[in-house]
């Protein structure tokens, strides 16, 4: 019997630059969402919920979200509406709350007891920096302080707080992107999402790099970067809920993606990754002869990470120790996370 899951079912509305006192200069949400229509209305959101309950599958629970733009920034009237619209599905029984997106500067007294009479659980900020240098390089608008004085205001009305960061950003460096990490996890939201900045046809950053006044990092360097952030997270039990942007026809198009760090798998390279830390922390430890075969154990949801992409640690593995034979064995009481690796002889060398 397939087990029932606590994860909800997430229902995307795109609202792209609605809502925004002015455009980023990363952003084309046009591409990112893959979504033309800029003002959807009740009809259109009754039917995308129908469509997405077919898919509820054993999920308890449903969310309607309200991605791109800046909710809060909204015209007041239309985003009374769209609330309107979703308290009314919330009555009727098939969405259990409310989501939405948005900067952290919206973040008031005022938009916050507007939102008393509808089930809003869950508000995301966009935050991309802690450095005011960085936001104004990237023409955000708001500075650090705004996103500490959202994360407190939401603290105090009881919303489960999501924050978004990326990396890349003009003006950005590896330290100052680690120090934004760290800076956002001092707010403990209850997750993240890490975005690595992709150059999109149509954005600011796009004249930047045709004239050479700005560099994306490479495909490697920011699955580097994204791990070490990943893991300042996860050290303090903060969720990391999506790493990478999600694939879509337009992301894939090269005329709609100039260049930057895109891959339809990034978050999958970044664990591959931290997996092949783990393994190398450990053998570097202990002695090992010629003809020993060492054994990787891992939960198997989390095999195909420890290969890594199209099997490279495993072959990284054999080059770095030639006279070593690896094996990986799955057991499913092993968390996602974890390693455990051992001897044929079944001595224990390390479990991580």
């Amino acid at each position: 019997m397939e087990k029932l899951s606590h994860k909800p079912l997430v229902i995307p509305i795109f609202t792209p630059h609605l809502g925004c006192p002015h455009k980023c200069s990363f952003c084309n949400q046009s591409i990112i969402t893959n979504e033309k229509r800029f003002s959807p209305d009740s009809e259109k959101i009754k039917k995308e919920v129908d469509n997405y309950l077919e898919f509820k599958g054993k999920r308890i629970k449903v969310q309607l979200a309200f991605f791109g733009g800046t909710f809060l920034g909204l015209d007041e009237t239309y985003r009374k509406t769209l609330l309107d619209t979703a308290e009314t599905l919330v009555q009727e029984n098939k969405i259990d709350s409310i989501r939405f997106s948005t900067r952290p500067d919206t973040i008031t007294q005022k938009n916050l007891d507007s939102l008393k009479d509808y089930s809003v659980a869950t508000i995301e900020l966009g935050v991309q920096s802690m450095n005011d240098h960085v936001l104004s390089s990237a023409k955000r608008g708001h500075c650090a302080e705004d996103t500490r004085k959202a994360a407190s205001l939401l603290r105090e009305y009881g919303f489960e707080t999501g924050m978004q960061m990326m990396a890349g950003l003009p003006e950005d460096t590896d330290e100052t992107a680690i120090e934004t990490a760290e800076q956002i996890a001092s707010l403990s939201p209850d997750f993240i999402r890490i975005y690595p900045l992709i150059v999109l046809k149509g954005s600011l950053v796009q004249k930047l790099y045709q004239k050479g006044e700005y560099k994306p990092l490479s495909l490697s360097h920011c699955v580097t970067l994204v791990k070490k952030i990943y893991l300042i997270f996860s050290g303090q039990d903060i969720p990391v809920i999506r790493m990478g942007l999600q694939a879509s026809e337009l992301l894939q198009d090269k005329d709609s993606m100039i260049a930057g760090p895109w891959h339809p798998a990034f978050g999958h390279l970044v664990f591959s990754e931290i997996f092949f830390d783990k393994v190398l922390d450990v053998l570097k430890k202990i002695s090992c002869d010629q003809g020993d075969e060492i054994i990787l154990q891992v939960n198997p949801c989390s095999e195909s990470r420890l290969r890594g992409n199209k099997n490279k640690n495993m072959k990284k593995l054999s080059t770095m120790y030639p006279l070593i034979k690896f094996r990986i064995k799955t057991d499913v009481h092993l968390t996602s996370d974890q390693l455990q690796i051992e001897r044929f002889n079944k001595t224990s060398i390390g479990a991580i």
